[in-house]
């Protein structure tokens, strides 16, 4: 790797290094945990992907999606069980990778990719809303002081000013870090007074110690903690394979699912056993990563290095960034994010693919990921297999003597109710023929309707004669009845 190349990736890290500390620290407070226990899940999270995972480029940490799950199982039974239940969680995810289930991911239609990556655009926009709130001694939340409120945006402003617009003149150092710098710069200068990191929570620590969980180790805190890593698990596997597949997108390159998935699984289960939260892939912190120039495994090692510095001898000075340049980044983030070809395109798509998109969407940020993309399969499915039973159709030729039936597209349970109505048993002659010449039998509804039909024919003193079936299927409807009369598919058609 040329010089010029480690700088830029040593960069691109530093800058979604920065990027992470806020939102980790977020997220730990979301969780109801110390917010070191973030961090330090997100060091070493990041270290283990970037070394060991399947996808250069792609930063890894503490994430808020997990946190929010995470959320209640502390608020019930202590951050022991959650140390628990991520270590359990990183078991299930190293399953998944064994298994070799990351293949899986292919399943996921285009329109739910759309909502997946619109969802979490909006969440990361409206997540950065609560730093420019206030905690009341009531315990209520209120929008800043006028004063301050203007402050902050005036420095927001010069952050995304900075990011958006460097690139046209210098592509030599990371737009966002520029304008982490300009607006940190700005504010010492002048003497601004504003929210800073520092502000969330001290981030000064030590290096984490090895640490078992301090539970009871029966059936009664597995019955606790197994549902919690199923859900953290799903979540975080599906996040991070869909983050990678839009990475794979931008860059044009191939990311390797189950390796992904193996390294989150450790990252995990290491965290865990070392005090921290659980993580996975952070959409936001890769797209900074992608766009300062991140490429390879450098950069995800320079950010979970950077990471532990900030903790071990940074932290006094990067609680003096202020708040309003990390919230910046994270707007240009979000906007980068989002695909705005999405809605120019609905007018163009098939109607069903939008509602697909705009479903997965609204459910992203009114529940969690797993949820929208779980529910996003389900109605493209339906929707997939509606389409295609109504494309079943069949073409009939009489003689005499006999009548043949050549059905066209596809056979399976949806189309399975159309097929029997094609035919008419009662008036048909003694010899009817089924080609399957032009038509697929897709499933085991399929040869039921099949058996079901010879049936009704048998009943009558009549013979179903199929023919023009595939090896496979042509063994499978022998095996379900022996009465159907198979014809090979050399056969001349009979008429």
């Amino acid at each position: 790797m040329k010089l010029g190349e480690v700088r830029s990736e040593v960069l691109a890290g530093l800058t979604a290094a920065l990027s992470l500390v806020p939102e980790v620290v977020g997220f730990a407070l979301v969780a109801h945990v110390n917010p070191l226990t973030g961090l330090y899940a997100a060091f070493i999270i990041c270290l283990v992907a970037a070394i060991w995972g399947g996808r250069p480029g792609m930063i890894s940490g503490a994430a808020g999606s997990m946190a929010v799950v995470s959320a209640g199982l502390v608020v019930q039974h202590g951050v022991e069980y959650l140390f628990a239940t991520i270590v359990l969680t990183g078991i299930l995810q190293m399953m998944f990778a064994w298994f070799r289930l990351g293949k899986l991911i292919r399943m996921v239609p285009h329109p739910v990719m759309l909502g997946f990556v619109n969802g979490l655009a909006i969440i990361i926009a409206s997540a950065q809303l609560q730093h420019f709130r206030i905690h009341t001694a009531q315990g209520t939340e209120m929008w800043m002081a006028p004063a301050k409120l203007l402050t902050m945006l005036g420095l927001v402003a010069v952050t995304v000013l900075v990011t958006v617009l460097l690139p046209k003149l210098t592509k030599a150092v990371p737009s966002a870090l520029a304008g982490i710098l300009a607006a940190t710069v700005a504010a010492l200068a002048f003497g601004i007074k504003t929210r800073t990191v520092g502000d969330l929570a001290s981030i000064h620590g030590a290096l984490p110690r090895f640490h078992v969980p301090q539970i009871p180790y029966s059936l009664e805190t597995l019955r606790i903690i197994l549902p919690y890593a199923l859900i953290l698990a799903v979540i975080g596997l599906v996040e991070t394979l869909l983050t990678l597949n839009l990475i794979d997108e931008i860059t044009d390159t191939h990311g390797r699912p189950n390796k992904e998935a193996m390294a989150q699984g450790v990252g995990n289960f290491i965290g865990a056993l070392f005090g921290g939260m659980g993580g996975c892939a952070m959409i936001g912190q890769s797209m900074i990563n992608l766009n300062a120039g991140g490429r390879r495994r450098l950069s995800g090692i320079a950010s979970g290095s950077f990471l532990l510095s900030f903790i071990l001898v940074g932290s006094k000075l990067i609680e003096k960034i202020p708040l309003a340049a990390l919230v910046g980044v994270m707007f240009v983030v979000a906007a980068e994010t989002f695909n705005w070809k999405s809605l120019r395109s609905m007018a163009r798509v098939p109607k069903h693919d939008t509602m697909v998109m705009l479903v997965v969407t609204l459910v992203t940020v009114l529940t969690n990921l797993a949820v929208a993309v779980v529910t996003g399969i389900v109605i493209a499915a339906l929707v997939f297999a509606w389409d295609h039973a109504q494309q079943l159709e069949v073409e009939i030729t009489e003689s005499e003597e006999s009548k043949t039936y050549c059905l066209h597209g596809s056979l399976f349970f949806a189309s399975a109710t159309q097929f029997t109505r094609f035919f008419t048993p009662k008036e048909d002659p003694a010899d009817v023929y089924l080609k399957f010449d032009h038509a697929r039998i897709m499933d085991s509804s399929a040869l039921e309707a099949i058996e079901t039909l010879a049936g009704r024919y048998r009943d009558l003193g009549k013979v179903l004669h199929v023919r023009g079936l595939s090896e496979n299927c042509d063994m499978l409807l022998r095996r379900k009845d022996g009465n159907v009369t198979m014809l090979p598919i050399e056969e001349p058609e009979a008429a």
